[in-house]
């Protein structure tokens, strides 16, 4: 299949480069399908990209579950530096940010194939500024909540029943954070929804805050809770929220401050009470660049990886209490480790690298007993890798 995708180097005629596109996404369509284990044995994953290197959008790839092998990965929607993509709660739709435009894609998934088809898009659904760079879907599939970091929002957009975007809610932050450099403005980077259903937990870098928006999901509408919002450290910049698998605490993941806040949480509220901050760096390492939070699927461990450091911190979970406790920090393999995911039954991680010279996709075993990664051989060639998501 790399064969196919490099035409795309050798076609300049802009006509035949379209006919080439449309080629490679078929081809991308029967290798998926004709090398495939059974869907028991494997899983698909897409991946996310910056298409400033020699990407062109989102990829995929099958991961044998019984060894940890991938398949060769598969050009399967040309799109401008998707950076974040997630699978509906259905797992008929994948919804990508676009990297260029200020506007969310949604595709079609072929279950047999991981083939993807573009939804239409109608132009009410296009937010008015900037590109979003997080995206969550709410347990009902109602509603599709986007985090806009360049300019400073969260938006709420309602999903049809075929799959399509509806008009968006915008809600702005304002505000400074302590570092002028890094929080001159307010700098919405994810938003997360609560197990419940009934709340947006919304990370604002460049304001040192995490804020919490109750959800009226059959309406795409969110309206600020009470309190509206939890002071995180300053200068530490929040990025990434995960919460424990009890529902009662919750975990930030500082980018600025290579840290992993832990809270306690009410569901009555949706407010948060701050328990702990962890360094997810061995001491005296001052390159503070933190990237991605994950709870392991048993709910006893935690990951972090560090983009600086080029590693992922693994923690223990306090079951009663959801404090963390180190239990090692590991490298990664390549460099810029932006994002990872645990295989669903957490037999496997699966991390992708940022820089453009190693471009792999690197495959670690988990230790289900213990939460220790044991690398392995297995790795896939994709440029550029900033988002991992698993579809089964």
């Amino acid at each position: 299949m790399w064969a196919a995708t490099n035409i795309f180097r050798r076609v300049s005629s802009p006509r035949l480069r379209r006919l080439a596109t449309r080629i490679a996404l078929c081809l991308s369509a029967f290798f998926l399908h004709g090398t495939a284990p059974a869907m028991d044995s494997s899983h698909l994953i897409y991946f996310g990209t910056y298409t400033r290197s020699t990407s062109r959008g989102i990829y995929a790839a099958r991961l044998d579950d019984a060894t940890g092998a991938l398949s060769a990965p598969q050009l399967v929607a040309e799109i401008d530096s998707p950076t974040w993509v997630t699978v509906s709660p259905d797992r008929k739709f994948l919804y990508a940010v676009h990297g260029s435009r200020a506007l969310v894609a949604g595709y079609a998934i072929d279950p047999s194939t991981g083939a993807l088809t573009p939804l239409p898009l109608p132009a009410s659904a296009q937010e008015p500024a900037g590109a979003p760079c997080h995206l969550a879907i709410d347990a009902t599939q109602k509603t599709l909540v986007a985090a806009n970091y360049g300019d400073g929002y969260v938006a709420a957009l309602p999903i049809h029943a075929d799959g399509t975007l509806g008009a968006p809610q915008i809600i702005r932050h304002a505000g400074t954070g302590p570092n002028p450099q890094r929080q001159e403005k307010p700098h919405v980077h994810s938003v997360t929804i609560s197990p419940d259903n009934r709340f947006v937990m919304v990370c604002d870098l460049g304001l040192d805050k995490v804020f919490t928006y109750a959800l009226d999901a059959a309406n795409a509408r969110l309206t600020p809770a009470q309190p509206p919002f939890v002071a995180t450290q300053p200068c530490g910049g929040p990025r990434h929220f995960k919460f424990g698998p009890d529902g009662r605490h919750a975990y930030v993941l500082s980018e600025m401050g290579s840290s992993v806040e832990v809270f306690d949480y009410d569901p009555a509220k949706g407010a948060l009470s701050p328990r702990q901050i962890a360094t997810t760096l061995p001491g005296g390492y001052m390159a503070k660049w933190g990237a991605e939070v994950r709870v392991h699927p048993n709910g006893k461990f935690l990951y972090a990886s560090n983009r600086g450091h080029d590693s992922i911190a693994v923690f223990a979970i306090d079951a009663a209490t959801g404090a963390l406790s180190l239990v090692e920090i590991i490298p990664t393999g390549g460099k810029v480790p932006r994002n990872f995911a645990l295989s669903p039954n957490g037999k496997w991680l699966v991390c992708g690298h940022q820089d453009a010279d190693t471009a792999y996709v690197n495959v670690f075993r988990v230790d289900a007993a213990t939460g220790r990664l044991t690398a392995t051989q297995h790795r896939a060639a994709i440029p550029m890798v900033v988002c991992v998501e698993f579809w089964n």
